[in-house]
């Protein structure tokens, strides 16, 4: 994708000052072609150079030859020399074969890194129009937030942070499913076990200590279920008549119907599930601007639903139950209201998005953060949203993703075997802190510092662990792997970040000037000026895409190609000052871009390691 990127729109010194080069490159051939063939071309065939050619913009000759009949490499001998006349930009080029390699000028470098060194976020003006509204970690309140949430976090923080930078306006939300049978499990377990405890009493998080309650329940109601099995009960039976769950759904009804004793108890435990929420969140590094609950929300959609039986997007069945015929858009029939008039989670997903408008009435499209496993609900969601007559709903979007697992194996709330994301944050501190001392990288530094360093190196390398992965893809998450100074990893990253500091530093205690009149680029400062001119259409095309791994795979590169110019380029002790202060002022710009593009992905750069 970078590729295309590379022929599309590369390079724009200014583009207000200056025509796309790919743009009047293409008009440079076909007026080649014109003048030299007295032939018309419609199309031009661009693409980057190989590496293991000179050039930087390749023509492809072949397809000319439908109208220039010749030997190809006579004709891209031809159409080359014209252009390097007519284009200022170009100031070589080479032919092999049917391949027409062109040579961009220094100068061209030049002008477009000098438009840019002084700029901290090179790219997109904000735009005009309508917001995006991005969902995203939508947690139950009867346990804590493990490893999945993390990654769902991740991504939907980072895709609401692309999209900002790519010009749009972004709120960030979530639904906090606060209601239901789950709920009420934790709740009559604390009630039956807990004792009075309360996160003070025990010193634990209110979500641990909720989600404690939810294991235990679990515990019991199969002790129940063993014991009336063993009395002559089935399977299917045990599960429905054990004592529990019986005082759970009970208990349920009574929220439902607003009893003061059940609500009192409801809205305590989950204060406490709240504010252990609110410390995950600050130490995962992600901000809502909004909050929806589902205890507000069960109940929209209904109207909704009334007024789609009007304008026939429903119909209802003998029963009293309403239906969404959705066949011959390739669906099923979706039920939306049960036959006793309760809602189902289709009928309050499509009443909160309504409302979600209402109470935002920029929103133009919604991004909703969520596990694969609800494809098919959300194509359902969209697709009644649409029939419903929502201009929005043409700009939903389902983020979907794939599960995270460990070499230890699959994770259940239930049973209690969860990897709980505060504990996964600490270990990732621990493991960080553990490599780097055996690396000796911390001399001089004081305990207070080292344990702040662990802490962004290990929380950097989790989330870029995570965020380097296509979102579709499941992945296996090894925290030891993460944490690793070499390769396509944060650490990795952070690390030439930290090097480009501590060279700023010697650059500023040595008095190295600023201005240069710097004419001839090195190889290897063309290449890091190339890579740092893709960064503006990188990040609109993760915003397109939703898709913070082509950001981080971008940093990646532009920091392997940095790290190759670092070995091969001299910067401090370059032979002159003019040399110095370019490489110094390049480096820098890296610098700037690595931080902007972590920063997209939530994750911190140091300016020590």
């Amino acid at each position: 994708m970078l590729c295309q990127l590379l022929v599309l729109r590369i390079f724009a010194p200014s583009e207000k000052a200056l025509m796309n080069l790919s743009e009047k490159l293409t008009n440079a051939v076909k007026d080649a072609v014109q003048e030299l063939f007295s032939a018309s071309l419609e199309t031009v065939e661009v693409q980057p150079t190989r590496k293991d050619f000179e050039g930087d913009l390749t023509v492809v000759v072949f397809p000319i030859l439908r109208v220039a009949k010749g030997n190809p490499a006579v004709i891209g001998e031809q159409i080359g020399t014209y252009v390097k006349e007519n284009l200022d930009e170009i100031s070589d080029f080479n032919v092999v074969k049917g391949f027409l390699n062109l040579v961009i000028a220094d100068a061209y470098y030049l002008n477009f890194f000098d438009g840019i060194r002084d700029q901290m976020n090179f790219g997109h003006e904000p735009e005009a129009g309508k917001a995006v509204m991005v969902e995203y970690s939508s947690p139950n309140t009867n346990k804590p937030l493990h490893l999945g949430h993390i990654r769902n976090n991740l991504l939907g923080y980072s895709v609401a942070e692309i999209l900002k930078a790519s010009g749009k306006k972004v709120y960030k939300t979530q639904i906090i499913n606060d209601r239901g049978i789950h709920i009420c499990k934790s709740m009559l377990a604390w009630q039956k076990f807990g004792e009075g405890e309360t996160p003070e009493s025990t010193g634990l998080k209110g979500d641990k200590l909720v989600g404690n309650y939810y294991v235990k329940f679990d515990k019991a109601y199969k002790e129940e279920q063993s014991y009336l099995v063993a009395q002559g009960k089935t399977k299917e039976e045990a599960e429905k008549e054990a004592p529990l769950i019986l005082e759970a759904q009970d208990m349920l009804r009574k929220w439902e119907a607003g009893d003061e004793e059940v609500v009192a108890l409801w809205e305590k435990m989950n204060g406490w599930v709240y504010e252990g929420f609110e410390e995950t969140y600050k130490n995962l590094g992600v901000d809502f601007d909004s909050y929806y609950y589902e205890s507000n929300t069960y109940l929209l959609g209904k109207d909704n639903i009334e007024e789609g039986l009007k304008k026939g997007v429903f119909y209802k069945k003998g029963d009293g139950s309403v239906w969404c015929d959705l066949t011959e858009d390739g669906l099923d029939e979706k039920l939306v209201l049960r036959s006793d008039g309760t809602a189902v989670y289709m009928t309050q997903d499509i009443g909160t998005a309504i409302q979600r408008v209402k109470d935002h009435p920029d929103v133009g499209g919604m991004i909703y953060t969520v596990g694969n496993e609800q494809d098919y609900h959300f194509k359902v969601l969209f697709l009644i949203l649409k029939k419903l007559g929502y201009d929005w709903a043409e700009h939903l979007f389902h983020l979907s993703y794939g599960m995270v697992d460990l070499p230890s194996g699959k994770m259940k709330s239930r049973e209690g075997t969860v990897v709980d994301a505060d504990d996964l944050v600490e270990e990732m501190a621990t493991t960080a802190g553990n490599i780097a001392q055996e690396l000796g990288k911390l001399d001089g530094y004081s305990e207070a510092e080292k344990q702040e360093l662990y802490k962004i190196i290990g929380l950097g390398a989790l989330k870029y662990y995570i965020l380097k992965v296509d979102p579709k893809k499941r992945i296996l998450f090894n925290p030891e792997e993460s944490v690793d100074f070499q390769g396509n990893t944060g650490p990795f990253i952070q690390y030439t970040y930290a090097r480009i500091q501590s060279i700023l530093r010697k650059a500023a205690e040595t008095g190295v000037a600023e201005d240069y009149a710097y004419e001839a680029l090195q190889p290897k400062e063309k290449e890091l000026i190339k890579q740092l001119a893709l960064y503006p259409e990188t990040v609109q095309l993760a915003a397109e895409n939703h898709s913070p791994a082509l950001i981080a795979n971008y940093t990646y590169d532009l920091v392997k190609e940095f790290n190759s110019f670092y070995q091969q380029v001299s910067i401090l002790g370059a032979d002159t000052d003019a040399e110095k202060s370019f490489r110094v002022a390049l480096s820098k710009k890296v610098g700037e871009v690595i931080e902007a593009a972590f920063g997209l992905l939530g994750i911190q750069v140091p300016e020590r390691m």
